[in-house]
């Protein structure tokens, strides 16, 4: 019976004996595996440049309607924030001088007129004249000096209706002018979009010089751009076409895409440091955008799909980048070569491929990349 107990302890205590191996095998397998694996993935990588721009409105989208003619303001039909459309009246001006003197020209045009009409005739006569004078002397019943007379009179009419006739272009020209004069009276907004300000009321009277006055600006907040004040030493990266993203405060969570139109070849000073304006044309969601808001503007300098692994699982051992690759019996210290990073991600260059799985946290004694 002892011997019988002898048997059974040492068969359990050679279960425990495996038991514990087994344990101790698996726990130093896991402590060697780290905290996890993940496997290689292709990620978008984006280089860019971040500067701090404003809301500008385009060249041409902007403009100060004034008056080319002095008067007193009948009616200004517009308010600050209304939309207004191309063309559309938005200010008059007492019209009463100007249409007094359309009506003078409109008569001095009919006089001139009826002055060539008289002058017509009196030039038919002397032709008619001319030419009977001219069948007498061949009759042998006037004489040549007769002739001469007739001639030299139809020479004046013909003179007489060449001025009746430009003083009728002229007193034409005149009316023309009344009515241009006139026409300025009227003012509408040549493009269309929205009343910025009003610098002028009805009732006061204006006094145009060198300058006109101006009555007020419209904006066309449809097309605007961001003025972004680029660094200097990053406004060689920049060129036309590079698309754009930015975020303005009033929409903190919204991210608004442009494209750079242009680079403006004159610098800025702004903090003593040396800027240049890179202008981002703003795409279709600019009618919500308003002038003078700041901008935080990301230039896409180049976009690339890359091979990325996280950057906790690349170790520098030995001068060397290297990855854990799980699949074998044991993780594989593999070299890598790698590339651009962003955020949390790195770019491998060489050294893997897609879909081969690496440890997320490589065993302790190498150094994290910097």
């Amino acid at each position: 019976m002892n011997s019988r107990w002898l048997t059974w302890g040492g068969v359990a205590g050679a279960l425990g004996l495996v038991l514990w191996l087994a344990l101790r095998n698996s726990g130093a397998h896991e402590e060697s595996a780290g905290s996890g694996e993940t496997a290689t993935a292709r990620r978008t990588f984006a280089a860019s440049v971040v500067a701090i721009g404003t809301i500008k409105p385009q060249i041409g989208a902007e403009v100060r309607v004034g008056s080319r003619i002095s008067g007193r303001v009948r009616r200004l039909r517009v308010n600050i924030g209304d939309r207004v459309g191309r063309g559309q009246v938005i200010a008059e001006l007492e019209t009463e001088e100007l249409d007094a003197l359309a009506a003078e020209r409109r008569a001095a045009v009919t006089e001139s007129e009826a002055a060539v009409t008289r002058v017509k005739a009196t030039t038919a006569l002397a032709a008619a004249e001319l030419v009977r004078q001219e069948q007498l002397q061949e009759q042998g019943v006037a004489t040549r000096a007769d002739v001469e007379v007739a001639r030299e009179r139809h020479a004046v009419a013909r003179a007489q209706l060449a001025s009746a006739a430009a003083a009728a272009e002229r007193a034409r020209a005149e009316l023309e002018s009344a009515l241009v004069q006139r026409s300025f009276a009227v003012l509408s907004s040549p493009i269309a979009g929205i009343v910025a300000s009003v610098a002028t009321q009805e009732g006061e009277t204006i006094a145009a010089g060198l300058n006109a006055p101006t009555f007020l600006t419209v904006v066309d907040l449809g097309r605007l751009q961001v003025n972004t004040y680029v660094d200097e030493v990053d406004i060689g990266k920049i060129e036309v076409g590079q698309r754009a993203v930015f975020t303005v405060d009033a929409f903190p969570t919204r991210d608004f895409e442009g494209s750079v139109s242009a680079i403006y070849p004159s610098a800025t000073i702004q903090d003593n440091v040396v800027k240049y304006v890179a202008a981002v044309r703003i795409g279709r969601d600019a009618g919500v955008l308003r002038p003078e808001m700041t901008a935080s503007v990301s230039i896409r300098l180049e976009e690339r799909s890359a091979l990325a692994v996280p950057a906790r699982a690349i170790r520098r051992e030995g001068g060397r980048s290297v990855v854990y690759v799980t699949g074998g019996p044991s993780p594989e210290a593999r070299e890598v070569r790698v590339g651009w990073r962003d955020g949390a991600w790195i770019e491998v260059v060489r050294g893997l491929t897609e879909g081969e799985r690496i440890l997320m946290d490589p065993p302790a004694g190498a150094d994290a990349p910097r």
